[in-house]
Order: C-alpha cells, then sequence, then structure tokens
C-alpha cells in the first residue's frame, strides 16, 4: 500500500514538471511568434515628418523642393509641416560661390496640404521680416526720438521786455 502510494505521487510529480515544461515552452514559442511579428510590423510602418531624402524618395510619391537661405529658415519650416502633416527633408549643399545652401525636399498626401503649410510659413516668415526691420528703425533715424520717452521743456522764468 505505502508503494502505490509512493508511486502515484512520484508519477504526478513527473507529469506535473512535463507539464510545467510543455507549458513553458509553448509560451516561449508564442512569445517569439509575436515579438517576430512586432518587429515585422515596424520596418513595415512608413516614415513621418522629418526624414533622410533617400527615405523620401522611396516611398514612390510626388517629391517637390525649394531652396531655403539658411539653416534657421529649415528649423522654423519643421513646425509648419509637422502640423500640416508634410514629410519632408533637409540636404545640405554647396552654391557655385562656395556659400552653403539648404534644400527642402517635401511631399504630402494631398496638395492642400503642401499650399496650406507653405503659406502659414510665409506669413509667418512676413511677420518675423518685419519685425526685424521695425526694430532696426530707431537705430537708423539718430533724430527721430524713441517713442514714450517724454521730452523735456526747458522753462524760462522771468519776463521779456
Amino acid at each position: 500500500m505505502q508503494e502505490d502510494i509512493e508511486n502515484k505521487s512520484l508519477t504526478l510529480i513527473i507529469n506535473t514538471s512535463k507539464l510545467t515544461a510543455r507549458t513553458l515552452a509553448s509560451a516561449f514559442m508564442k512569445f517569439l511568434r509575436y515579438s517576430r511579428n512586432k518587429i515585422h510590423e515596424h520596418q513595415n510602418v512608413k516614415p513621418q515628418g522629418k526624414q533622410s531624402v533617400k527615405q523620401l524618395i522611396a516611398q514612390n510619391q510626388g517629391v517637390e523642393n525649394t531652396e531655403l537661405a539658411d539653416r534657421n529658415e529649415a528649423k522654423s519650416f519643421d513646425r509648419y509641416a509637422r502640423q500640416y502633416g508634410v514629410d519632408y527633408a533637409i540636404q545640405k549643399g554647396f552654391s557655385q560661390d562656395g556659400k552653403p545652401r539648404y534644400i527642402l525636399y517635401f511631399k504630402a498626401r494631398d496638395r492642400s496640404a503642401i499650399n496650406q503649410a507653405m503659406a502659414a510659413y510665409s506669413v509667418a516668415w512676413a511677420r518675423q521680416q518685419k519685425q526685424e526691420r521695425s526694430a532696426a528703425e530707431p537705430t537708423l533715424d539718430p533724430t527721430r526720438e524713441a517713442p514714450g520717452k517724454k521730452v523735456e521743456r526747458i522753462r524760462q522764468k522771468g519776463m521779456e521786455r
């Protein structure tokens, strides 16, 4: 009787360990399948926003370009591109006279998004240029007094005859 109980308990232990090993192996296989699918999905995602010229052209959609004056314009365009969902790439090159130039390549799903982004960017650029000009005006005309300063008037005491 004692031997039967020992044998039964031993077979129960062995079966339980086999079950946990099988369960562990199947859980590990499911995890591997899941991670492979996630990696595959991640590789198929199209990049958005700022990207390289190669990635932009590889999407096989119409790519347009324009030239920017300096790096600050390229940075300020970034805000409007993200706002309107425009994908873009900036390439730095040099002109024939040796000055650096920046070429902006861009594309979007529809033409209206590009138009809106460029319009918003040009309005902001014009506003910034106007502010810079107005800030430089007082320094250009030294005879003109700055607004807000009070003109001191000299009073002469006494009567003139």
